[in-house]
């Protein structure tokens, strides 16, 4: 008889009479195993039966190995642990009892060994204790008499529910292996492949090795795969061809109160739960973060995760535990596992420690995100993030981390930003998982803007320049952005924005002299915090010259600063060192001139109002010029060169303009002059304050003057100065222009020589640029009106060529535009040929040469001849060839020019063509004029037809008119006057 030590025919019994008092009870229970074969427990085998050895091991109190085997067509699995046992077998032919309700242990319901039905119909288990055999034929024999069950099983196909009769093993069943407690044995159907269903439970049991802590070793055919703990939670898990290393960190405790609400009685009786969180290492302890998995409960379930590390804890799930069933219990383990994640971060070197902050994606299970909400919020809250002081860590919510990794700028900025965590994790690759946390990057705006009240030393801004500088070399928009960045400066404040703040080159006593200067406009970086950073946030690099320009306002308003009682002299001291080390010449900052400088008095003067003491100009200045000399001891202080470079007087100053706009400088008469132009200057240079010479000083600042290289080139060009002195000048108590130069012969008879006394050692070329005439020119309508006026004094003798001369520079006034004959009133009187004055009622402009012959010299007026219209327009005088009409009274005879004695030959000597239309020639010519006949000796009608009496006189001028050699006429009479004929000693001699 066989043994059953497990009495399992009471088990049989009872359930066959369930089936046969119930007709519907065969179909629950066949469809109750149906749901966990195909849905629950498909592809669990390796699972279910690890788990069950786990149980055992822990029931056993040691940690267990289980084998997997095939033999005979047999999948074998052999554990070592607690034998089985009345209570297991019971467990195993129910659908939801368990034997296992001690803590600790995995399985819950009693249904995990449904699993085996995937591969087999005839599972068997044999220990150490006793064996039992599950097996679908027997279970068809037994019900083939019971007619409702008969009945079922014939509309199923056969199918019967296997696991709910058990039987005792065979007697010749083999004990489990040596060295094992119990093995499970699987007769493999024939549609299931052993090798394939071998090497998918390889796969599976690295993991099983951390989801079971009972267990240690898994053997699969050959293989084998074994955990190896290691100090700090750390477990190594070698198989497979090879090792995967895990830090892992566990938590523990117990379901309380309205926790344990929603658990079954079982579940209830069994409270305690267990957390594991695991993260896979690579070299170095360096984590490598999971990127997809599944929730561990504590084995494998179908609740996708997306968190960095693994979860393996005791949660309340499903009967085909691949579930979470949703409850207060499942809330607290789930608070429980959130609050142990930050120990596991911890754990981890500090600079890997962002690789396990799960970061915002799409959930991939509600448990999913609900997981991830929890353990943000718990790392959050936690401090593990390693601040900017070395030894201490900050929690994210109260952490923030620059934009750029500079550890240099983070040590500075340690105790001025609160939180602030180590530079290393402003590096790129930490970004995503802070941004998770939200915690805020600090920009370089917000950099600024902290340290608005901060107070340091020049020498740690310059420290923070040089660490932020690197920060504007790696973000574009830095640069903006930190435009208000503090700045100390050398007076001891400190200015909000680098923008328009100096950076001195200046050597220490100028930053000295600088420090003293009271002016908010000035802004100077100390020295010791003056960085290139700063030039590029919009400083400017700054040597004497541009700290001269700083200034600029406070000089500008320094006098009006000294009659208030403000003590400039800090200010002047500056200026002055600033001006000598740029080595200034005078006129190049002619803002300069406003600065505030003492006189002999003490009073406050504009330096262009001042004169160095000793100077040649305090000698011709007017009584009441508003010139007065600098104070001794300022000039015995300072260099006179760079005095005068700042504006102080020596000589007269020159004013330089080079793109005028106006008649805006403050020039004596400058609007007159201005107007008098025919267009506005292109560039200006003018001598200035030569209105404030005493009138009888005038040859003494002429001296001074010519003594001026800069004065003297402003007179060698026509300008504003030689216009002013020309007219406002006094020599010998008469402008300079009432007067001419010794040698100017062309002008005897119209203006005296200048007094002898006026020109005492004067340059003429000096005289003539101050407007004393040197020669006969006529430079405006000024002058045009002195001289018609001379012209026309009958009291002065003027030669006949300088007579003609001057109506000729009249003329060529008009032509070069240099005057416009609107702007005189004609003159009354004018000198005519004769050299007389007449009125101008009766006189006219000579325009053709050949009226002469027909009116007096004493109605004439000529000049150049070619410029005859432009004369008459300016002294409103009638062309005389426009006044004379005359008619030619006696016939002639037309003749060719060859025909005519001695021509062709004078020509030839000359080189000149003979004219084309023919003379008419006369022996006696004359011509009617109103009521009298004049005879001519040559003339040109009103149809243009030339006229001339055969004679030298005659045809000389008729000849030089036709080739259009006027000049000649002279020339040609001496050449046809020649008895024998035109010779060439004639020409020659």
């Amino acid at each position: 008889m066989t043994a059953d030590p497990f009495g399992t025919a009471a088990l049989r019994g009872a359930v066959l009479d369930a089936w046969r008092g119930s007709p519907t009870r065969f179909r629950e229970d066949a469809n109750a195993e149906e749901d966990l074969h195909y849905g629950g427990y498909r592809d669990r085998l390796l699972v279910e039966l690890a788990q069950n050895a786990a149980d055992a091991a822990a029931h056993a109190g040691q940690p267990g190995r289980i084998r997997l085997t095939v033999v005979d067509g047999e999948l074998r699995v052999a554990n070592t642990g607690a034998p089985l046992d009345a209570a297991g077998v019971a467990a195993l032919a129910s659908l939801r009892a368990s034997a296992k309700r001690a803590s600790g242990t995995v399985g819950r319901f009693g249904v995990g060994f449904a699993a085996v039905l995937a591969v087999t119909d005839a599972p068997r288990v044999v220990s150490t204790s006793g064996g039992v055999a599950f097996s679908a034929d027997r279970t068809r024999a037994e019900i083939a008499g019971m007619a409702g069950p008969a009945e079922e099983v014939g509309s199923r196909a056969g199918a019967v529910p296997v696991l709910r009769l058990v039987w005792p093993t065979e007697p010749d069943e083999p004990a489990p292996p040596p060295g094992f407690d119990t093995e499970v044995r699987l007769p493999l159907r024939t549609d299931v492949d052993a090798d394939a269903l071998l090497a998918a439970c390889a796969e599976q049991a690295a993991d099983l090795l951390l989801a079971l802590p009972w267990l240690n070793r898994i053997e699969v055919g050959g293989a084998v795969w074994r955990r190896e703990d290691e100090p700090g939670g750390r477990v190594a898990v070698h198989g497979g061809g090879r090792t995967t290393r895990w830090l892992l960190r566990r938590e523990h405790g117990r379901l309380a109160g309205p926790e344990l609400s929603g658990l079954a009685t079982e579940a209830r009786e069994r409270p305690e739960w267990t957390v594991c969180w695991a993260v896979p290492l690579a070299g170095n302890d360096v984590p490598a973060p999971l990127q997809e998995d599944v929730l561990h409960a504590p084995t494998p379930t179908d609740e996708r995760l997306s968190l960095p590390a693994r979860l393996l804890a005791t949660l309340p799930v499903e009967p085909s535990r691949r579930r979470l069933l949703p409850g207060p219990a499942t809330d607290a383990v789930l608070d429980a596992a959130a609050a142990a994640y930050p120990e596991l971060v911890l754990a981890v070197p500090a600079e890997h420690r962002t690789a396990l902050v799960p970061l915002p994606e799409f959930p991939l299970s509600e448990v999913d995100g609900e997981l991830r909400d929890r353990v943000l919020g718990r790392l959050r809250d936690t401090e593990w993030l390693p601040a900017a002081e070395s030894d201490q860590l900050r929690a994210p919510a109260v952490a923030r981390v620059l934009d750029t990794p500079q550890d240099d700028l983070v040590a500075l900025l340690a105790d001025v930003l609160p939180g602030l965590l180590a530079a290393e994790l402003a590096a790129p690759r930490h970004a995503q998982a802070l941004a998770a946390l939200h915690v805020p990057r600090v920009r370089p705006a917000d950099i600024a803007a902290a340290l608005a009240e901060v107070e340091r030393e020049p020498a740690w801004w310059g420290r923070l320049y040089v660490a932020l500088e690197g920060v504007v070399a790696a973000d574009p928009a830095a640069r903006e952005e930190l435009g208000a960045l503090p700045v100390p400066l050398v007076d001891g404040r400190t200015v909000t924005g680098p923008r328009d703040v100096l950076l001195p080159e200046a050597d220490r006593a100028t930053l000295d002299a600088l420090s003293g200067v009271d002016t908010s406009g000035l802004r100077i970086a100390h020295s010791e915090a003056a960085h290139a950073l700063l030039e590029r946030l919009g400083a400017r690099r700054a040597g004497p010259m541009e700290l001269l320009e700083a200034l600029r306002e406070a000089v500008e308003r320094s006098v009006e600063d000294a009659e208030a009682g403000v003590d400039v002299a800090a200010l002047v001291d500056a200026v002055l060192l600033l001006a000598d080390r740029a080595g200034l010449h005078p006129g190049e900052l002619p803002w300069l001139a406003a600065l505030a400088l003492p006189n002999t008095e003490g009073e406050p003067c504009r330096a262009d109002e001042l004169v160095l003491p000793g100077s040649a100009l305090l000698e011709v200045l007017a009584e009441d010029a508003p010139l007065t000399a600098l104070s001794d001891k300022v000039a015995n202080s300072w260099p006179s060169s760079l005095l005068t470079a700042i504006g102080v007087l020596e000589r007269f100053p020159v004013l330089v303009d080079d793109a005028p706009g106006g008649p805006d400088h403050e020039l004596a008469d400058e609007e007159e002059w201005w107007t008098s132009r025919p267009a506005p200057p292109a560039r200006l240079e003018a001598v200035r304050d030569l209105d404030l010479v005493a009138e009888d000083r005038w040859p003494e600042a002429l001296r001074i003057l010519a003594h001026d290289p800069d004065a003297r080139r402003v007179l060698r060009e026509p300008g504003y100065t030689t216009w002013w002195l020309a007219r406002y000048a006094r020599l010998g108590g008469r402008p300079p222009r009432h007067w001419c130069l010794a040698d100017a012969e062309d002008l005897v008879g119209l203006y005296e020589i200048v007094p002898a006394e006026a020109a005492t050692d004067l340059d003429p070329a000096v005289l003539a640029a101050a407007g004393v005439r040197a020669g006969l020119t006529v430079a405006d309508a000024d002058d045009a009106a002195d001289l018609l006026a001379r012209l026309g004094d009958p009291e002065r003798w003027v030669a006949a060529g300088t007579a003609l001369r001057a109506h000729a520079a009249l003329a060529e006034a008009v032509v070069d535009h240099r005057l416009d004959p609107a702007a005189l009133d004609p003159p009354a009187r004018v000198r005519a040929l004769s050299g007389t004055v007449v009125s101008a009622d009766r006189a006219v402009v000579l325009d053709v040469p050949w009226v002469l012959g027909v009116l007096g010299p004493d109605r004439v007026v000529a000049g150049d001849r070619a410029h005859a219209e432009p004369l008459a327009e300016l002294l409103d005088l009638p062309l005389a060839g426009d006044e004379i009409v005359a008619e030619v009274r006696d016939e002639g005879r037309e003749l060719p020019w060859s025909e005519l004695d001695g021509v062709p030959e004078a020509c030839g000597l000359l080189g000149r063509e003979l004219p084309e239309d023919p003379l008419v020639v006369h022996e006696r010519l004359v011509v009617r004029v109103e009521d009298a006949e004049v005879a001519v000796p040559w003339w040109i009608d009103d149809d243009g037809v030339l006229h001339a009496v055969d004679d030298p006189a005659g045809l000389a001028r008729a000849l030089a008119w036709a080739t259009g050699r006027w000049s000649e006429r002279h020339l040609l009479a001496a050449l046809l006057g020649e008895p024998e004929g035109p010779s060439p000693v004639t020409l020659l001699a």
